[in-house]
């Protein structure tokens, strides 16, 4: 394929859009917490993007207050706690939001 029809095949793929964009305030032992979930899908309805973060600036004062995290910003599934990135064990998307309230119920029992 000719580089002219690669743009023109790109020009064609609609970009994900934004099927999930929630924020809640939570109530934790150390004040007001907010649980955030964005998600993308693409045109087949497959998710592509996703951003789940707790937010709370008492418990975390670094990476602007995000105390737990999971995302695939970067092209990779990362795991974030407190200020620290790991590599997250991707199956599905299904899988990411329970593993990430589970930790969030525990997290929002911690005092400063």
């Amino acid at each position: 394929m000719g580089q002219e029809a690669m743009k023109k095949s790109r020009r064609r793929m609609p970009s994900p859009h934004k099927v999930v964009d929630d924020l809640t305030r939570v109530r934790c032992k150390s004040g007001i917490g907010i649980v955030r979930e964005e998600v993308w899908q693409d045109a087949a309805g497959i998710i592509v993007k996703y951003n789940l973060a707790f937010i709370n600036p008492l418990l975390c004062n670094v990476d602007n207050g995000r105390v737990l995290g999971y995302d695939n910003a970067h092209g990779n599934h990362d795991r974030h706690f407190k200020g620290t990135v790991t590599p997250y064990t991707f199956t599905s998307y299904e899988k990411v939001p329970t593993e990430f309230l589970s930790e969030v119920k525990k997290l929002r029992e911690e005092k400063p």
